[in-house]
């Protein structure tokens, strides 16, 4: 495991409780916290509102909530009644740059991880950009048909004006339910209080500090979907049947990851009835090195945010062996009706939820 990834783990341990060491960090926290009201705290009037809807989903602990997934699902549960939507990111570990749209046969190292996955996942058009209000208005300019804007990671960035507010929480809760550095939240829980909705990822590690919930509470689940090559994705399995193959055969598998929360995928592959070593990369890790140099393994699972990498290493994406494991995400209907209730009707459409079928 690299340096950088045993200090992201450190810190989340450390996140987890009002221990020395968070305590030692609490200067660093009110220095931040002083920091964002001067610099990062608007107004409500300052926001500028686009001329189509805006739906925001982000969270308060930071890293690997399940954002991602959510958006995806949000997109195509979207799409599915109707709308026409668009996807505007920030692209963590893009180079640096103004806003540009996100092609699906682009690269991570100039759009970032996750903005690519959101573009090849939902086949929604993608913008990216640090100025998410930037980056929107280049989304509608390029994309007329768009209805409505889903902003990915975008709960503290109020310059872009919003219709509906999510925010995530996953198993973890609000760890110590400090600021960061001395926790893991980026806004105080007492922010929940403003949200349109709450979705809960899972189940709740930590019952304390308490998760007061002052929004509509909805759930997301997800699970490992079924597995596919990297070279020939034709070639699919079922967790299940995989981990009947591997007690058939004694696979050595190996599971790894370059995401926030890696003890998440590696959990549910073990649920999931497989025997794995594990390899945990720093969060957004490039894989322009191959991390698997000189281990032994017959298979090797990744997530789909580290596969929108490895595909760019030539030597990784010519090893037979390495499969991809997409999650499935089931999200509950009745925030998809909550949202269209609260959007304005799409042009030329009868007013009220237009319901269509959710995708498979």
């Amino acid at each position: 495991m690299s340096l950088r990834s045993r200090l992201q783990l450190k810190l989340v341990s450390l996140w987890q409780r009002r221990g020395p060491g968070a305590i030692a960090l609490l200067p660093f926290t009110w220095l931040h916290a002083l920091w964002r009201t001067l610099t990062r705290r608007r107004p409500p009037a300052r926001a500028t509102q686009l001329p189509v809807p805006v739906v925001v989903v982000g969270n308060l602990y930071v890293g690997g909530t399940g954002k991602t997934p959510l958006t995806i699902e949000l997109a195509r549960q979207l799409r599915a009644r109707g709308w026409h939507p668009g996807i505007v990111s920030r692209g963590y570990g893009a180079s640096r740059g103004p806003a540009r749209a996100v092609p699906v046969t682009g690269a991570a190292a100039d759009f970032g991880d996750e903005p690519l996955l959101l573009a090849q996942a939902t086949g929604a058009p993608v913008v990216v950009g640090r100025d998410r209000l930037a980056a929107a208005r280049m989304l509608l300019n390029l994309h007329r048909e768009v209805d409505v804007v889903v902003a990915d990671d975008g709960l503290q960035h109020t310059r872009l004006g919003r219709d509906f507010e999510i925010a995530l929480i996953h198993y973890r809760g609000f760890g110590n339910g400090w600021l960061l550095p001395a926790g893991p939240l980026r806004d105080p829980p007492e922010r929940l209080a403003s949200v349109d909705a709450v979705v809960f990822h899972d189940q709740l590690d930590t019952p304390r500090p308490a998760v007061r919930v002052y929004s509509p509470l909805f759930a997301m689940r997800t699970e490992p979907g079924a597995i596919y090559a990297l070279k020939d994705p034709l070639r699919v399995v079922t967790v299940a049947g995989l981990a009947a193959e591997q007690r058939r055969h004694g696979l050595r598998i190996l599971a790894f990851c370059g995401i926030g929360m890696p003890d998440r995928f590696f959990g549910m592959l073990r649920a999931g009835g497989l025997t794995i070593d594990t390899l945990a990369l720093a969060d957004h890790y490039d894989f322009t090195a191959n991390p698997l140099a000189g281990r032994a393994y017959d298979l090797a699972l990744m997530t789909e945010k580290d596969a929108v990498k490895v595909r760019a290493n030539a030597t990784l994406a010519a090893d037979g062996r390495l499969c991809v494991v997409p999650l499935a995400v089931t999200l509950d209907s009745a925030l998809l009706d909550l949202v269209e209730a609260r959007l304005p009707p799409r042009p030329g459409a009868a007013s009220g939820p237009q319901h269509g079928p959710s995708p498979a």
